[in-house]
């Protein structure tokens, strides 16, 4: 076997790259403190939670009962098919990012917009939450998805209380979600008071009264949600949980709940921290990768550029998904286009090819592809001791290994390759290229944390690097790679649903009051607690459960038993259109925004994927209107409620000033001393990782190898079901519909679609393009969608992917990973059938976003 080689420092990213080895390391850096406070993962027991199972309202025929459509219109938009691509980028994304620059903000906000995202002295991307690099930055530090969602935020459209006197909410929602996004920029508060079917202008004095009224009227605090989405910066997330927490609930759900809390549950008692442990120099400087469960061309692409690096420099990567991504095959960098020497190669040329070994996983086999690997793994240890397994580390820094290996070892191979769907030839080759590599990283996404063994898959590969040794060291280590901007730094601030009762002290002492302590909501509890009638008021700071959830019309349900629904936003989504009896829609500044208060220009902060904190500083001027930062809003909310329960002035000059806030921040939350001067250093400062120095602050200070169980549920499957995963398309980040296309995958025109394989589609005498429905069964229960169209594509049999919100109504409720209690959105056992004719359906009305 081959020994580990070295890396060549010369090729070490860019040449005005940090290495790996010199990025700032949190417990060694008097201005970093210590390695972090144990953030030890309390899930509650299964046993507290609601696990009862819910008879969703009818799904299919929800069109005819409710005028308000809370599921995406079901009008065709006009397929067409083409191959999947092969490469990732290219010219073509440098095009696209500019059409929908200019389209949407105009040639002037468009680039500038653009020229100022991810830059030190510039904003935050809003789309995905892949880190910048520490040094050297491009003047085009940006992704097409990310160039889509600055052109979105620029947006010079304003949907003011003109737009809403002429459109219903009935009408409204009978729009496509492309359409409700493109109908521009809110600028005003709007009420939607009870009887009403239009939102009308409010004064932003009476929004706020109308919030303390009905809050102030409740029984209990937790009859009211706080629900976040991951777009909202530090900031405002603390306020925001501040202010539910004074109020006296701790009923936080937020976008986590629904993506990488299974990252959280499998990596806080394993390794002392929910959080992934490498910087981006350690992509460059990694061995082997392997990708599990990600799409990075479409959902995080500028992580195809840290990819292509790392390939430069002896890199091999594995992927391992159901479908072959075009990012996952080659990848063209539109900065070689910036290249004189590199443009006309860059064009012509194949690009990098980024996989080096792809496996084409069944859905729900990762677990059981992990435990081939890893046998394989030990019978290389066996014949080569003491070469594969890194045995120094693990008798230093863990427990439980010698269990892990006993449950790996009984594993039978005939199980491992009929869950995987891969072969152990297969399995052998990607253990080849682990066994003598010591620098490992494993990245992965919602394809495993959204499984049903989702924290147990995580589980193990945090031990397949355990055993590797590969973790606390340049090039090694775990990466969650987190879908939205600032959703892990909304957890940071203390969104989370299950404080650390360390948590909640500090932040007792720090504003001198007494904060509840009982576990609140989390995302399923609160839509089986808003449709049971639990609860009576739902205050969203941004994001739009009703299409990002589970069980749509579950969802849809629960809002309107609401007495009131509170909706801080940018733009129109499906989301706002189905509300409690009164509703309120208000309008917030974007990152791109200028944000001036009393004290000057306002910035505020994220965090990335890598625990790297920088600062936030709009550029645009906010369009002409009513609009107000989240912090003021927050701010509003909090003093009209409130009232002299909390300290008035205290909020003021917190909304006067931000460093108010972060001067707070600094004295509740490790890391953050000195917040404001670590903030406005050039690219932020990294907060403490104990893993990443080999502190692992879990209860027995120990990295702990878990003992999983393997459960076959691939073999309760009854005849002619499929399991069906949701996804997104190239033109969509996460609820938001840019346009409807898909181009990697070769879709145009048209988002219902059930990518099939093609020997499941005779089976039931489909050809490309049929209409067919989809029913799922969960316990008994079932949910149809219609009017789908069947695509055949490269996937495994017994598989299906449909595109997510318009898949959403068939994820049941109660079919949650063991564990984080997320939604299995990529585990639902559907059946497929030609579509019906329906008799006396409604005439559907079409909309353009400029109505």
């Amino acid at each position: 076997m081959e020994d580990s080689p070295k890396s060549d420092p010369t090729q070490a990213g860019h040449q005005q790259q940090q290495k790996a080895e010199n990025a700032p390391k949190s417990g060694e850096r008097s201005d970093q403190g210590e390695a972090p406070a144990p953030d030890h993962y309390r899930p509650d027991p299964q046993s507290m939670r609601d696990e009862s199972n819910i008879t969703p309202p009818e799904v299919a025929n929800a069109k005819y009962t409710n005028p308000i459509l809370a599921q995406p219109p079901e009008a065709l938009t006009g397929l067409t098919l083409d191959a999947p691509a092969k490469i990732a980028a290219g010219v073509t994304a440098v095009l696209k990012s500019m059409e929908f620059s200019w389209k949407e903000g105009g040639l002037d906000r468009g680039t500038r917009g653009l020229l100022k995202m991810n830059q030190k002295d510039g904003f935050d991307c809003s789309s995905c939450a892949w880190p910048d690099p520490d040094d050297h930055r491009s003047v085009a530090e940006f992704c097409e998805n990310g160039a889509k969602a600055t052109a979105s935020d620029a947006d010079d459209k304003a949907a003011g209380p003109e737009f809403f006197a002429k459109h219903s909410l009935a009408q409204l929602s009978q729009m496509t979600d492309r359409d409700q996004n493109n109908a521009g920029r809110l600028t005003h508060p709007m009420v939607k008071r009870p009887g009403d079917n239009h939102y009308s202008p409010i004064a932003w004095a009476d929004a706020f009264n109308i919030i303390a009224k009905e809050l102030n009227a409740l029984d209990s605090p937790d009859e009211a949600l706080f629900y976040t989405s991951g777009k909202v910066p530090n900031e405002p997330a603390f306020l925001f949980q501040l202010f539910a927490k004074q109020f006296g609930t701790n009923n936080l759900p937020d976008c986590s709940n629904m993506c990488h809390e299974s990252s959280g549950a499998a990596l806080s008692p394993t390794l002392g921290l929910g959080k992934g442990s490498v910087t981006l120099n350690d992509i460059y400087e990694a061995e082997v990768i392997l990708i599990i469960g990600q799409n990075p061309g479409t959902n995080h692409p500028r992580m195809l550029s840290a990819l292509q690096k790392a390939k430069k420099n002896g890199a091999k990567i594995i992927s391992i998904n159901p479908l072959l991504e075009a990012g996952l095959n080659h990848f063209k960098n539109p900065q070689d286009f910036m290249n004189p020497f590199k443009a006309l190669g860059a064009l012509l040329g194949d690009g990098t090819q980024i996989t080096d070994l792809f496996l084409q996983v069944r859905v729900d086999g990762d677990m059981a592809l992990l435990r081939g690997i890893m046998k394989h793994l030990f019978e290389a240890e066996d014949r080569n001791p003491g070469q594969v397994v890194d045995r120094p580390f693990i008798d230093k820094y863990t427990t439980g290994f010698e269990s892990f290996e006993q449950n790996i070892r009984n594993t039978p191979w005939e199980d491992i390759e009929e869950l995987s769907g891969i072969s152990r030839a297969q399995l052998l080759e990607a253990a080849n290229i682990i066994a003598p590599k010591q620098k490992i990283i494993t990245c992965w996404a919602m394809g495993v944390t959204q499984q049903r063994q989702g924290v147990q898959t995580i589980q193990e590969i945090v031990n397949l690097q355990l055993m590797k040794g590969a973790i606390g060291k340049p090039g090694a280590g775990t990466c969650p790679v987190r879908g939205h901007s600032n959703v892990q730094g909304d957890r940071t601030m203390g969104v989370w649903e299950q404080p650390t009762k360390e948590f909640q002290d500090a932040l007792g002492k720090e504003f001198n009051f007494q904060p509840p302590y009982e576990h609140g909501l989390d995302v399923v509890d609160s839509i089986k607690a808003m449709y049971k009638g639990k609860t009576k008021v739902y205050f969203s700071l941004g994001g739009n459960l009703l299409a990002a959830g589970p069980d749509t019309e579950v969802i849809a349900e629960g809002m309107r038993k609401q007495k009131l629904t509170v909706f801080v936003g940018t733009k129109l989504n499906r989301g706002h259109l189905v509300t409690g009896e009164t509703s309120l829609l208000l309008p917030c500044f974007t990152h791109a925004d200028v944000d001036m208060q009393k004290s000057g220009h306002q910035m505020t902060s994220c965090e990335n994927s890598m625990g790297v904190v920088s600062q936030n500083k709009g550029i645009l001027v906010p369009l002409p209107g009513q609009m107000m930062s989240e912090v003021a809003i927050l701010a509003g909310v909090a003093i009209a409620t409130l009232g002299e329960k909390t300290n008035i002035a205290d909020w003021v000059a917190m909304t006067e000033n931000y460093d108010v806030i972060r001067d707070h921040i600094s004295r509740v939350i490790p890391g953050f001393e000195n917040f404001n001067e670590k903030l406005r250093r050039p690219g932020g400062f990294y907060l403490p990782n104990g893993p990443r120095e080999r502190k692992f602050t879990t209860k027995n200070g120990k990295a702990n190898f878990t003992t999983t169980e393997f459960q076959k549920y691939q073999r309760e499957l009854e005849p002619g079901q499929l399991v069906m995963m949701t996804v997104r398309s190239h033109d969509q980040f996460n609820t938001t519909i840019y346009d409807y296309n898909d181009r990697y995958r070769g879709i145009t025109g048209e988002r219902r679609v059930l990518f099939m394989n093609e020997q499941d589609m005779a089976e039931r005498g489909l050809k490309a393009k049929d209409l067919i429905d989809i029913t799922s069964h969960f316990l008994g229960s079932t949910r149809t969608v219609e009017k789908f169209l069947a695509v055949p594509y490269d996937i495994p049999k017994g598989n299906v992917a449909a595109y997510f919100p318009e898949a959403n109504p068939l994820v049941p409720i109660a079919s949650v990973a063991k564990t984080s209690n997320t939604p299995t959105s990529k585990y639902v056992v559907v059946t497929v059938v030609p579509a019906h004719k329906t008799v006396g359906a409604p005439v559907e009305l079409r909309m353009a976003a400029e109505a």
